[in-house]
């Protein structure tokens, strides 16, 4: 039996029903960027944030990204990479603290995050500031979408679960594939579910068309 795969995202795939689980709403506090030697970035979604900026205030921080992906973003944009991260926010601490205590950081974040890794650095004494760039609300299209019966769920952040879940529910018939041990934690106890061998959303394909 061929299996419907829905693709909670922000990123369509051709091979599964793609469905927008958030719409971003971008912020532009002030910030002097002057005073920091490195950037954190941990979305795309910062990236598309930071366009709203003078690029030459920022362009030459070196910034440590939280994956292969998002640190392809921010470099077609033009920055400078200092570390790429394993795709988890919680492991950025390890690469935090390959560097000296003597940096200033900045983390360019959402408003929600599922990660505290910031609050164990600065707990170390890391000089770590923060600004939100963006917000992001449930989309309607997440709200209404229709679920066929025995589906395969791809959920890609905490926030694309906790979405599909405000009018839905996740049936015994359903296969789980998620983006990651953090996404992962946001499922329902009782909910089985796979995850994917690497943080991408064709990884997570992969792995679905297996089920």
């Amino acid at each position: 039996m061929t299996r419907q795969i829905y693709l909670f995202a922000t990123s369509k795939h051709e091979n599964a029903i793609s469905v927008k689980s958030l719409e971003v709403k971008f912020l532009k506090p002030s910030i002097d960027f002057s005073d920091y030697d490195y950037l954190i970035i941990t979305s795309k979604q910062t990236v598309k944030a930071l366009e709203q900026y003078d690029k030459k205030d920022f362009i030459d921080i070196p910034a440590l990204c939280v994956s292969k992906k998002t640190a392809a973003s921010y470099e077609n944009f033009g920055g400078k990479i200092l570390d790429i991260g394993d795709g988890y926010g919680d492991n950025l601490v390890k690469n935090i603290k390959e560097k000296s205590k003597d940096k200033k950081w900045l983390y360019l974040r959402a408003e929600l995050i599922a990660s505290d890794f910031v609050l164990r650095c600065q707990n170390d004494e890391y000089d770590i500031d923060e600004e939100i760039l963006y917000v992001s609300e449930c989309s309607q299209e997440v709200l209404d979408v229709k679920i066929c019966k025995n589906p395969t769920l791809i959920f890609t952040s905490p926030s694309a679960i906790t979405c599909f879940l405000k009018t839905h529910t996740i049936g015994s018939d359903a296969k789980v594939v998620v983006l990651g041990k953090t996404t992962a934690k946001s499922l329902p106890e009782n909910i089985k579910y796979c995850v994917s061998q690497k943080t991408s959303i064709e990884s997570c394909m992969e792995l679905a068309i297996t089920l």
